[in-house]
């Protein structure tokens, strides 16, 4: 069960926080106009705000078809009403000319019931995106080699019930970033692949030197030798001196790039001394960077981030009071008890079913498995006699197989499967990319004269920072050749072949995965989850075209699992999906009408619910004749969780208050249908755990069955324990792991090719 958390010891007083901070404003001085035609939320939102930048005591918000405008205290609001129609169509002219073919009227709209907490929230977030100067700066934390790690704010709107009552509120957090120095002309004339410019430019994060934009966007097009139209075009639309100058650089006759914000669907082009070049895992190549090295910065300790969120409330502070508005402090235990929530008992402790009835727990895996074995073996290893065939293909030179392969079948034996080994050693030395590939393409063939179980590959250390996108990549070759093929895999780098102290860690987290790869079920809960007879893993993936703009296309997948968070299949979507929903055929193809009939079933969409999604689940729901719970399970944009402690400065022998990692299995609820939950443990070193956002789909619908935020927290952390292929817990309950992991690989033409239904778990 979900309990309150208790009153903290005198002793040692533990205070659980958040980076939400509520909002109050007592006389807001608003006016509200409907829109004709009505805007969709992207293109209000994009109006919205370049409105704002057009109003020197005005922020204006874009909310559910209406748009809502804030002036300072004592601005006389009716001039607005007689200036809106004349500064939008100045705006669209200068900033919004993909809007000039539209005609509108703005409407006053009287307001009698209070003002949305999520309207109020949203002005402040406005407030802080166009104040000038910009109130907040970043904080250099490491400068070497044209390269920089930054400390910066992320900011957006939130709401929280609060005693009851739904209360506008901002969230502040930080986040480190690398940028280059030099702008992206300078990194683009510097660079010697500069003769292809698409190659080198295409799939580079950037941000805007200027604040035309807040916020990274990634370079998707890329125009040479533009028409003289297009250099006026971008001439009169450029606002700020920066991008203005940027199309007058020499370099803008010669090439102009297309850039794409955020979610946001429309290209915009600028000048390359407009845009600042940001170092990302994807592209650090391209800057000759180690991308490691860069990551141990990104790290902020805790008393840094401390201090730095105290900085920039401050900043916020100044920028919101000139509205009328009074940042309060953040929401914590201390003051709001009833919404912080944690486990009773440790998840370590959570009971597990094996095999032969053994009863074990989260935290001893391994024990529960030599004692018990697993809980269900695959049809193909019934027979306990029957060995696991294991081909090994040697890539990084190991001469020293022995070494670790002696250890992997004792553990396997203790597990109580037996196993063949067939080493194959193949040398790549002085071979390019595609010779080496191709080379290993005719040893993996080879292979297939008697097909191994499973094919455990050791790959050199560098194979993981080559560019599959290029097709550049070991890894994503012999898996792509293995799984076409039905065949498992099991990737190992040279580096953990090299620390011969680490194996026995290694061959832990490896050992299970191999037996679960293999269509075995190592575990299941002992308890039964009671919010649901079938739990589903729902994913739509996507990936942007590398050479134009745009994504190319999508796919869907699904993952059921039982009462005990047993896996008991996955399916993916042969065909191919455009837009940004997912079909009603498509949901009826993966959401089986015999299996489901009678039962209520727990749906996780990765990320949010899209269009017509929720409709037609529910259409479906109804037509065979089930219940759906419906959870939106995101990953970004959510506000940190930390323990509050006091610890003893012994310099000035005073007790003061440090920030500390949360602990597992707290959680923040914002209403009774969402909450933030933390699933990971992580040590002081790595920094802050990242939480999910679960929120409960509400509604009246026969078919839609909403549970109290507790009871789905409670089942998300137990889901989280079910990951066969190692034994450190994953962030993201199970269904929903999978599901976006498979969904990638089909993308990239990975999967079982004459199986898009199955019983193994291949992408462990």
């Amino acid at each position: 069960m979900i309990a309150t958390i208790a009153s903290p010891p005198v002793s040692q007083p533990k205070i659980f926080s958040s980076e939400i901070f509520p909002l109050s404003i007592s006389q807001p001085n608003v006016m509200c106009f409907q829109l004709t035609p009505k805007l969709e939320k992207e293109d209000g939102n994009r109006l919205s705000f370049h409105l704002s930048l057009a109003f020197p005591y005005i922020v204006i918000i874009w909310d559910k078809g209406y748009l809502y405008a804030l002036g300072t205290p004592n601005y006389p609001m009716r001039l607005l009403a007689q200036e809106l129609d004349i500064v939008a169509e100045q705006v669209i002219e200068e900033s919004l000319t993909d809007f000039s073919d539209r005609t509108w009227k703005f409407e006053e709209v009287q307001l009698t019931q209070p003002i949305p907490a999520n309207v109020i929230s949203q002005f402040a977030i406005q407030v802080l995106k166009t104040t000038k100067p910009y109130p907040f700066s970043s904080k250099i934390a490491l400068s070497e080699n044209g390269v920089e790690v930054r400390r910066e704010l992320k900011f957006w709107s939130e709401t929280i019930e609060l005693k009851g009552i739904i209360k506008p509120a901002i969230a502040l957090t930080l986040k480190s970033k690398f940028l280059l120095k030099n702008n992206l002309a300078e990194f683009y004339q510097s660079h010697p692949d500069k003769q292809d410019p698409e190659k080198l430019l295409i799939g580079l994060n950037v941000r805007s030197r200027s604040r035309d934009f807040i916020g990274n966007g990634t370079i998707t097009e890329v125009v040479l030798e533009p028409s003289s139209e297009q250099i006026k075009k971008l001439a009169e639309l450029a606002k700020s001196e920066v991008t203005k100058q940027a199309i007058k650089d020499s370099l803008s006759e010669k090439i102009i790039v297309g850039v794409k914000f955020g979610k946001t669907k429309k290209a915009y082009l600028y000048g390359m001394t407009a845009l600042q070049p940001r170092v990302t895992s994807e592209t650090a190549s391209r800057f000759g960077i180690e991308w490691g090295k860069l990551l141990d910065k990104t790290k902020i300790p805790y008393e840094e981030r401390k201090k730095l969120l105290v900085s920039y409330k401050k900043a916020a502070e100044e920028a919101l009071t000139n509205y009328g508005f009074e940042l309060n402090l953040s929401v914590n235990s201390r003051d709001y008890p009833e919404v912080f929530y944690q486990t009773q008992t440790r998840l370590e402790d959570t009971p597990l079913l094996f095999g032969n009835g053994f009863i074990g727990t989260s935290g001893k895996i391994l024990q529960g498995l030599s004692k018990g074995g697993v809980y269900r073996r695959h049809s193909n290893y019934l027979d306990q006699s029957r060995p696991i065939r294991i081909a090994i293909l040697n890539l990084c030179d190991f001469t020293k197989l022995e070494t670790f392969i002696n250890p992997l079948q004792q553990q396997l034996k203790r597990y109580k499967f037996e196993s063949i080994i067939d080493p194959n050693s193949v040398s790549i030395k002085n071979l390019s990319g595609a010779e080496a590939r191709s080379k290993v393409e005719k040893v993996v063939y080879q292979l297939m004269e008697t097909p191994p179980d499973i094919v455990l590959a050791f790959l050199p250390q560098n194979d993981r920072n080559a560019d599959d996108q290029e097709g550049g990549s070991l890894y994503h070759k012999i898996y792509d050749l293995l799984l076409r093929r039905q065949i498992a895999s099991q990737m190992i780098y040279e580096n953990t072949l090299n620390n011969v102290s680490s194996y026995k860690y290694k061959l832990n987290q490896i050992v299970p995965g191999i037996i679960a790869k293999l269509g075995n079920l190592p575990f299941v809960l002992a308890e039964s989850l009671e919010i649901a007879d079938y739990f589903i893993g729902l994913d739509i993936s996507r990936e942007s075209k590398s050479k134009l703009s745009g994504t190319v296309n999508a796919c869907a997948s699904i993952r059921l699992y039982g009462k005990r968070g047993e896996f008991i299949r996955y399916r993916l979507e042969d065909a191919l999906i455009e837009g940004e929903e997912i079909p009603q055929t498509v949901l009826e193809r993966l959401l089986p009408a015999n299996e489901l009939e009678g039962k209520t079933i727990l749906i996780y969409r990765d990320g949010r619910f899209c269009g017509k999604e929720i409709p037609n689940l529910l259409e479906r729901a109804k037509a065979i004749g089930c219940k759906f719970i419906l959870v939106e399970c995101r990953k970004s944009n959510i506000p940190r969780l930390y323990n509050l402690v006091e610890r003893r400065n012994y310099q000035t022998n005073r007790n003061t208050k440090v920030i500390t990692s949360p602990d597992k299995g707290s959680a923040l609820r914002l209403s009774p249908h969402e909450a933030i939950l933390v699933t990971t443990e992580v040590t002081e070193k790595i920094g802050l755990a990242h939480p999910l956002r679960l929120t409960v789909i509400t509604g009246h619908h026969p078919a839609l069955v909403s549970p109290p935020i507790e009871q789905v927290i409670e089942t998300t952390l137990k889901l989280t324990l079910l990951h066969h292929g190692a034994l450190k817990m994953p962030r993201l309950p199970m269904p929903v792991y999978g599901a976006h992991k498979t969904a990638k690989l089909r993308l990239r033409g990975i999967y079982p090719s004459s199986m898009l239904e199955g019983d193994r778990q291949f992408w462990l």
